[in-house]
């Protein structure tokens, strides 16, 4: 079972402390940590915050350095070389996940490194969360393609209804897009309203691949002034404390 944790920063709202709070605790519960860093980046202040929350792990941490296609073999052995002085990493891999260079091999290495024990999931279960959160997901992931770099951390999707109809096979789906700001709403509906309708539509067609039935999507955006510092949003997005 793979835990993708959220990023580690220094927080500056309840949404940022919750996430770097479930990083933390899921640190205390692996097996086995994959410290993953980008070929083609420099060493950030967040690998060196990453690196100090690991030191005194329970398990092994094995250093993962995607996008090797990026760079020449000089490039390769520096980026190596400083992420290696910030923590002693058991392992190192070098792998590419755009090309699928070693990156069979990293899989096996990791299952021969699990120790046996229940399974807690059906084979075919590829995610724990409920189907509203996953639809919630599909919608906020078409909205930051929509939107770029404008508003992403600033949304939020809370999904108000799914329900099935009894005489047709249609699923009525009822989200709400939250944002902070006015200026925030009048970005993700767009001129005329072409981002919110064009969003709702590439959302439609994925959810409907996912659920196997025909949707009727229904989108709201609502502006919730500093809702990443209301608790009681927070918990109804499933950011736990």
């Amino acid at each position: 079972m793979f835990v993708d944790t959220p990023g580690v920063h220094k927080p500056r709202h309840g949404l940022g402390a919750r996430l770097v709070q479930a990083a933390r605790a899921a640190v205390e519960e692996m097996d086995l940590i994959l410290f993953i860093a980008d070929a083609a980046s420099p060493v950030l202040t967040s690998d060196r915050a990453v690196a100090e929350m690991l030191q005194g792990a329970a398990c092994p941490v094995w250093l993962v350095i995607n996008k090797v296609d990026a760079v020449g073999h000089d490039g390769l052995a520096a980026i190596t070389s400083e992420l290696q002085a910030l923590y002693p990493f058991a392992d190192n891999r070098f792998v590419s996940a755009r090309r699928g260079d070693n990156v069979r091999q990293l899989l096996s290495d990791i299952a021969a490194m699990m120790p046996e024990g229940p399974m807690y999931y059906p084979p075919d279960v590829v995610v724990d969360r409920p189907e509203e959160f996953i639809v919630g997901e599909i919608v906020r992931e078409k909205l930051i393609e929509a939107t770029r770099d404008e508003v992403p951390h600033s949304l939020a999707v809370v999904v108000e209804s799914m329900r099935e109809r009894e005489d047709r096979e249609i699923v009525d789906i009822d989200a709400s897009i939250i944002v902070e700001r006015d200026s925030q709403k009048g970005i993700v509906i767009g001129a005329g309203g072409r981002v919110l309708r064009d969003v709702g539509t590439s959302a439609r067609e994925e959810i409907q691949r996912l659920l196997g039935s025909q949707v009727n999507l229904q989108l709201w955006v609502k502006v919730r002034p500093r809702w990443r510092d209301d608790d009681s949003m927070l918990n109804r997005l499933g950011y736990r404390e």
